[in-house]
């Protein structure tokens, strides 16, 4: 479990030099220091209330009780975490899940990149990450949680990360608005293979990690990642070829984490041939989703196309695909059982999930913009390193 926490600890770094390759050359500082100071002050958050306000015990089934775990008091190498069958110590569980808190609110960030200011960012990342990201953790992953109770599933962050950070990063950029330099093309194509390197490499603790204990589950949930990755980045390459008549190195990376983002919910429930189809699909929507966004918002990474719109059909297909053979206390999709009722069941769930997230961004900006301006002035925009840092990424 520490070397999972690992893992999903190197995605973050993944993410900034994956969305630094994919910004203009004067906006790579900005981007990746979005992705790194994550990394130390969600952290905190995470220390002080958002482990408890996620998997304390629950108030109403939405958040859990600020009080329990509140700077991880009452809290000793001894304590043990008892919501996996094995039990394992609740500092390990604690480091675990505050690597997704840390790399969620970074996957927003490339909406808006190049044009919001960094200390509207700080408090961004903390009201979203506490009105948010935690009673979703709390609701879909804590035992009494509204949704967990109910029936729905999300084996490694389907809705929890992936939708609620794509329809959270939809919301600000028709909050924030268009670049002033919206057709800026990636500086640095090595940089993005690399960080989709990283991100490939440390989703295996992501996905696999989400067992909490080495099990068959833990091997498959391992396997169907890779599968659906290698099946979706093929499949984006297929179709950007017929479309744009070449073969693109960042359109293979980006359909892998497509193919990633949409296999993480389903992950732990679905066979392996299950898996590859669900890649398939994931190119398929993706790439549709991502061409149509373009053409009306400036969602500068395609953060909604890929992550959102992953999270969302990942979700749903687990109540397709979920076979109690490769999960005996997973349920049963509609090809094992005949049933609709835990499709219904994820499709409600992404819907309630992508609409709180929404709201509560635009909300959160809203309020923000009111104290201090969101957005960077135009005029600096395409000076943004320099401007709000004074650091630049290459010496010219």
């Amino acid at each position: 479990m520490l070397l999972c926490t690992s893992l999903v600890m190197l995605m973050t770094p993944g993410l900034a030099f994956f969305y630094g390759g994919l910004v203009s050359k004067k906006s790579v500082v900005t981007i990746m220091f979005q992705s790194f100071v994550s990394m130390g002050w969600v952290a905190i958050l995470w220390f002080i209330v958002g482990y408890s306000l996620s998997f304390g015990p629950t108030l109403n089934g939405i958040v859990g009780d600020p009080r329990a775990y509140f700077f991880l008091n009452n809290v000793g190498p001894n304590t043990m975490y008892t919501g996996n069958e094995g039990g394992i110590p609740l500092l390990v569980h604690f480091g675990y899940q505050m690597m997704f808190a840390v790399i969620t609110p970074a996957l927003i960030t490339g909406a808006f990149a190049n044009r919001v200011k960094f200390i509207p960012y700080l408090i961004f990342l903390t009201l979203w990450i506490l009105l948010v990201y935690c009673p979703f953790v709390h609701m879909v992953w804590s035992p009494n949680g509204l949704l967990a109770k109910w029936g729905v599933v999300d084996f490694a962050g389907g809705i929890v990360v992936h939708a609620t950070a794509g329809l959270a990063a939809l919301a600000s950029a028709i909050f924030v608005g268009k670049r002033m330099a919206s057709s800026d093309k990636s500086h640095n194509i090595p940089y993005i293979a690399l960080g989709a390197g990283l991100l490939w490499f440390g989703w295996y603790g992501f996905n696999a990690g989400s067992e909490l204990q080495v099990n068959t589950i833990t091997v498959s949930a391992f396997i169907t990642t890779d599968i659906a990755a290698a099946f979706a980045a093929v499949t984006w390459m297929f179709i950007e070829t017929f479309h744009t008549g070449k073969p693109k190195l960042v359109g293979l990376v980006t359909g892998a984490v497509a193919g990633l983002a949409t296999i993480t919910p389903a992950s732990g429930y679905v066979s392996i041939q299950s898996a590859a189809l669900i890649g398939i699909i994931a190119s398929l929507v993706c790439y549709v989703a991502v061409f149509l966004v373009r053409k009306h918002l400036d969602d500068a990474l395609d953060v909604f196309g890929v992550h959102g719109v992953g999270g969302i059909i990942g979700s749903i297909l687990v109540g397709v695909f979920a076979a109690t053979l490769w999960n005996h206390s997973g349920p049963s999709g509609l090809l094992e059982s005949g049933s609709f009722a835990q499709v219904g069941k994820q499709f409600t769930a992404v819907i309630f999930a992508g609409v709180w997230s929404f709201i509560f961004t635009l909300f959160i900006l809203w309020i923000i913009d009111k104290v201090t301006p969101v957005r960077l002035a135009s005029a600096d925009e395409s000076e943004i390193d320099s401007v709000v840092f004074g650091e630049n990424a290459y010496n010219e």
